[in-house]
């Protein structure tokens, strides 16, 4: 038998390198703890994939007076649909009146939670209806949430009707899970299944290599502060892997097929060779199943086209996307080889990926992980596409004459990233022409019905037609409210140039033109097709503004409809918006008095909505960008496609709606109840006063915890007596003491949690009005005073040599400053 021994100073050198490459067969995880919870259920039950789930019912995990804590009682679906599993989506626990807590007592450690729904009559109660919020050890989960327009939305991709919120969340020293549910008013909550699974503390936690950040200088590293929610679990050219095939976690994997964009979907090769993992990539990490399919562009036909991805994603949040990669097509065997750049919402995230190189060598399974932030374009949160494309990098021909043009991914787990706690976002808009909806078989028939309905939609599509231009009583405007014809407007914009475009938001772009033969300059906003918002948005605006007139709102020239276009025209409003002239700008800063005037406008402006005799109007989307600056620097509050009218009557001081706006800026009070009142926008207001002092994001998540969101960290800053360290370091020497006091106060009250705590918006011009009177005084007092102190110094160097009369000085300042605190409480009073 031959047999070698390698020399000591060899071994030692080889260490590493044995140590890395020690390789194992895929061994399952063995959770600590996996809680399987049936809510609503009295009995164990063992679920199709031979899981035991416990009943809720005089559970440890709920409080011993169950019947007194809270209106809850076990409730049977009266709809079960045949494709949803009997356990645990057949019985359900509701809540219908106040807050109810299920406690787990856990391990320290990362867990994940899943909430199991299923949307159905319980009770007699219409699931429609149902509205609710559900937190965990201090993360806000869901928010005013329906699990019926998720279901809706959820069955444009896949055919079960249930819905699994997926959430992972690092339990710290209490070892205690709670879960938390609150209905909205008027509505009910309920939950059908509740499972709580362990896993390995450094899988997604703490991760020896940081998320690779794309787009940005840095990104946030998941530490145990950060909580995560799963949004895609895909087994790329694969079937689906259920959760008793995962490996000891219960995650189920997803085909990828209902997510690939365009008609090239690659090819999909298949490897049944056992997979070795390393140390690296332990055998937890995801089933073989994932690592041994994969979707592939295939060799010497992909450098025309990208393999791509497109995945719905919340707006406003960051996302970490890990893809797993493993190779299984026997050629490629070498660095260099096959080489190909990722690109993640159409930015280049790695340049050049080689599955070898990263391997050294091997070609075993491996993942990387990478961190996005999805902008929503009009600010409002929202449904936005997160794009993942991958496509061969041809540079690589110049290492190798054998490169092989191709690119692939075995896996991909994409997550949202809690940065404040908080993973709350509207519930889904769902679109019967949504994209990616399925396509059912069509029955012999069809052609009967399609014709029949057909002929309806065009007749309807015609009256439609018919109303709009000729009789729709609807949308009744101002004489003063021209209409453009389409042929008018390209006109004016040299038929739409891209270099007339002066601004881009959600609805679309806005042009430069000019009317009545040029000598009037205007902005022209065309809403895009692809626009989130729609008709509902244009004619909004077009009714509320024909209206309503005043000098601290955008004026509405006219509008076309013409040939499908919605377009608006309005005043040019010469210096933009304001927030350009706040930060991450090349404009110069403006001065503290010139920022006063411009809230004081704008807060002007919204007090007129809330009181005019014509129409009382809740903006709805309060913020810098939708404050605009004329060219003496006259604020003028724009966009009311989000607004609502609501009513003078004292007894109805809200109006029931979904929850729109901005993040960062929308009434907390308002996501937890939908209930939108015009203390939405003073909430919305205070957020933009602090924006102004501060000039900074209203959320920025490079910073500590507690000053992620301006607003609460305004708050916290006015109580701590602090703000002057906030403030813009271009105005910091500017602002009087008795100024910023006034100020901090004025925009500290407008962001009480509760409306009804909030001063209305009278009151914030008052207080605006009096911040600036003790600026102007200040100011004139520290003029005089330096006059004065120029001639007493010029006397004393003459008369005194030099000596001050330090009494009498003090005495005169001691009366000015007396006179501005008799100002501020005059003015406030």
């Amino acid at each position: 038998m031959f047999s070698f021994i390698l020399p000591p100073i060899l071994f030692f050198s080889l260490l590493p390198l044995l140590i890395i490459f020690t390789t194992t067969v895929a061994q399952p995880y063995k959770p600590t703890e996996h809680i399987l919870l049936d809510c609503g259920s009295s009995t164990f039950s063992i679920s199709n994939s031979n899981q035991r789930w416990e009943g809720d019912e005089n559970s440890k995990f709920v409080p011993s007076d169950i019947t007194t804590t809270s209106v809850t009682y076990k409730a049977t679906s009266s709809s079960p649909n045949p494709s949803v599993a009997t356990i645990p989506y057949s019985t359900a626990r509701i809540f219908t009146t106040s807050s109810f807590t299920y406690t787990f007592p856990v391990s320290q450690g990362p867990k994940f939670l899943r909430l199991h729904f299923y949307p159905a009559t319980y009770s007699n109660l219409d699931t429609k209806k149902s509205f609710f919020s559900v937190s965990s050890n201090g993360y806000s989960l869901l928010t005013n949430f329906s699990a019926f327009l998720h279901v809706l939305f959820q069955e444009q991709t896949r055919s079960d009707a249930n819905l699994v919120k997926e959430f992972l969340i690092h339990v710290n020293d209490t070892q205690t899970l709670n879960v938390v549910f609150t209905p909205s008013p008027n509505s009910y909550a309920f939950i059908n299944g509740i499972e709580i699974v362990s896993m390995p503390d450094n899988l997604y936690f703490n991760n020896a290599i940081k998320p690779k950040p794309v787009s940005m200088n840095s990104g946030p590293y998941i530490l145990n502060n950060i909580a995560l929610e799963n949004i895609y679990r895909l087994n790329m050219g694969g079937e689906h892997i259920s959760d008793k095939d995962d490996t000891g976690m219960s995650r189920p994997w997803d085909p990828d097929d209902k997510y690939i964009y365009g008609v090239a979907h690659g090819l999909t090769p298949f490897n049944t060779t056992s997979i070795t993992y390393t140390p690296e990539t332990p055998s937890y990490t995801a089933p073989e199943q994932v690592y041994q399919t994969q979707r592939s562009m295939g060799n010497n036909l992909s450098e025309n086209y990208n393999l791509t991805w497109r995945l719905p994603v919340d707006s406003g949040f960051y996302y970490m996307l890990r893809l797993h990669f493993c190779n299984i097509i026997p050629q490629y065997t070498k660095s260099h080889r096959v080489v190909f750049t990722i690109f993640i919402n159409n930015q280049t995230a790695e340049e050049r990926a080689d599955l070898f190189f990263w391997t050294q060598g091997s070609g075993y399974p491996f993942f990387k992980d990478y961190v996005v932030f999805v902008n929503s374009p009009d600010g409002l949160p929202s449904k936005q596409d997160l794009w993942l494309a991958l496509h061969p990098n041809t540079m690589s021909k110049l290492y190798r004459d054998s490169y092989l043009t191709d690119a692939y991914l075995n896996g991909l787990e994409a997550f949202k990233l809690s940065m404040i706690g908080n993973f709350s976002s509207p519930n889904p808009e769902v679109s019967p022409e949504h994209p990616l909806q399925n396509k059912k078989a069509t029955p012999r028939y069809a052609p009967i019905i399609g014709g029949v309905g057909g002929g309806l939609v065009l007749l309807t599509a015609l009256l439609l037609i018919l109303l709009w231009k000729n009789h729709n009583p609807s949308l009744a405007l101002d004489q003063d409210c021209r209409h453009f014809t389409l042929k008018e407007l390209k006109v004016a914009t040299n038929k739409f140039n891209e270099n007339r475009v002066i601004g881009k938001g959600g609805f679309g772009k806005v042009y430069r033109g000019h009317i009545d033969n040029s000598r009037k300059l205007v902005a022209i906003k065309r809403f895009s097709p692809s626009s989130k918002q729609g008709f509902q948005e244009f004619k909004t605006e077009i009714q509320l503004l024909s209206k309503i007139r005043h000098v601290h709102l955008v004026s509405l020239i006219g509008y076309c409809d013409e040939n499908k276009e919605m377009i608006l025209v309005y005043d040019y409003i010469v210096n933009g918006t304001l927030r350009e002239h706040l930060y991450n700008t090349n404009n110069p800063p403006l001065s503290w008095r010139t920022r006063l005037n411009i809230c004081i406008g704008a807060a002007r402006g919204l007090h007129y909505l809330h009181t005019s005799e014509k129409l009382t109007i809740i903006h709805r989307d309060v913020k810098s960008t939708n404050i605009l600056l004329d060219e003496n620097w006259v604020a003028k509050v724009s966009d009311f496609g989000l607004s609502k009218v609501s009513s003078n009557d004292l007894s109805n001081t809200h109006v029931t709606t979904m929850v729109k706006g901005s993040i960062g800026y929308i009434d907390p009070e308002y996501c937890k109840s939908q209930h939108l009142r015009q203390k939405s926008d003073v909430y919305s207001f205070g957020v933009v006063l602090f924006e102004v002092l501060c000039a900074r994001p209203v959320i920025n998540p490079w910073v500590s915890g507690e000053q992620v969101s301006l607003a609460e960290w305004g708050k916290i800053c006015y109580q701590r007596g602090t703000l002057i360290e906030i403030s813009d370091p271009n105005i910091s020497g500017e602002v009087a003491t008795e100024c910023l006091r006034k100020f901090g106060e004025v925009a500290n009250s407008r962001l009480h949690e509760e409306a009804s705590a909030r001063p209305a918006m009278e009151e914030v011009v008052c207080g605006l009005e009096c911040a600036l009177q003790l600026q102007a005084s200040s100011e004139e007092i520290d003029g005089s005073v330096g006059k004065e102190m120029l001639k007493k110094q010029e006397h004393d160097t003459t008369h005194n040599n030099g000596t001050e009369d330090e009494g009498s000085f003090a005495s005169s300042k001691e009366s000015e400053e007396s006179k501005i605190i008799e100002l501020s409480t005059s003015v406030s009073s």
